[in-house]
């Protein structure tokens, strides 16, 4: 009989055999299944700024893995070879949820990264690993484009300690045309992650000609702090040609100076630039007496002197969390 995926707005429809959207859900006798369940493609140990995470325990690394599939399909994706790949075309490793935890605890990373494609595609994998590395006292991180249904959506909050979250950009016609997908899930998860607690962080790339001007920029920060907050730390990243649009040159960094500063000027606090090396843009600076608080070059930590979650210059607090 045909089954109907409940777990993201595509809402699949799947006769027997057929695979989800996603590639990796299928209607397996009479059954929805996720096939990639415990095979992640890819198993890494990354610094936390990596993902990126600039208010989440700085300067310490994190496990990082993931399956193939993704139930989006951005013409820009960098990690297109797996994200877009079939389950029965990858390589793959047997690991458990047990043996995840155990393998943070092995390598004393305080934390586990889902990301690389898509946390949300393999949703019980994720899920069973953040319930027990919970358990065991090891922190757990999105990297997701939240492109997913309340429901699910806020169990998985439940496990979760951060994410960073991609809003690709703040129009429905670019989520259609360049994702495959729709604005306003996105923008409800990122409401409900910050509402349970989620330290979230929101990234966006800016690519060329699409997601670029300046109403771009401002109606996507004003979003953000009126929905979410003038704290929420916000990341431009450059993009590089890839996948699909290999005919646009890389974002040129004086369009992420300008993002940046209307970004700041709509009154965000925490706004960095990523992808690319920069003067000052990668550093936490205290909004209340301008004093660098964390000092970074690419995924180094140069300085930092954040140990209570408050600034020790002047006390006001700075979203995040600073110590384990």
């Amino acid at each position: 009989m045909a089954l109907q995926c409940a777990l993201c707005p595509k809402g699949c429809i799947l006769n027997p055999g057929e695979s989800g959207n996603c590639r990796i859900r299928i209607n397996l006798d009479d059954r929805l299944l996720a096939v990639t369940y415990a095979h992640p493609c890819s198993v890494h140990i990354d610094p936390v700024e990596k993902k990126p995470l600039f208010h989440f325990l700085p300067g310490t690394t994190i496990l990082s893995l993931a399956t193939v599939g993704c139930n989006l399909h951005c013409k820009n994706c960098q990690n297109w070879e797996i994200s877009q790949c079939n389950p029965e075309d990858s390589r793959s490793y047997h690991i458990p949820p047990e043996q995840v935890v155990e393998l943070a605890e092995r390598y004393r990373t305080p934390s586990i990264a889902y990301t690389y494609t898509e946390p949300v595609a393999y949703y019980e994998y994720t899920l069973d690993c953040c319930i027990r590395a919970r358990e065991r006292g090891i922190f757990n991180v999105l990297v997701t484009a939240a492109y997913i249904n309340p429901g699910p959506w806020r169990e998985l909050c439940r496990w979760t300690d951060a994410a960073n979250i991609d809003l690709k950009a703040f129009s429905d016609r670019f989520y259609r045309e360049v994702c495959d997908g729709t604005l306003q899930p996105v923008l409800n998860a990122l409401v409900t992650a910050r509402e349970m607690g989620v330290c979230v962080e929101v990234t966006n790339l800016v690519i060329p000609t699409l997601n670029d001007s300046d109403e771009d920029f401002r109606n996507l920060s004003r979003w953000i702090v009126r929905e979410m907050g003038p704290d929420t730390p916000l990341h431009f990243s450059r993009f590089f040609p890839h996948y699909r649009m290999r005919h646009l040159p890389p974002t040129p960094l004086d369009t992420l100076t300008r993002a940046r500063s209307i970004a700041m000027a709509e009154g965000l606090t925490f706004v960095y630039i990523g992808n690319v090396l920069t003067r000052d843009a990668e550093n936490t600076v205290c909004p209340g007496c301008g004093r660098v608080l964390v000092r970074r070059r690419g995924y180094t930590i140069l300085e930092n002197h954040l140990t209570t979650g408050r600034c020790p210059f002047c006390g006001r607090r700075i979203y995040g969390k600073w110590t384990l």
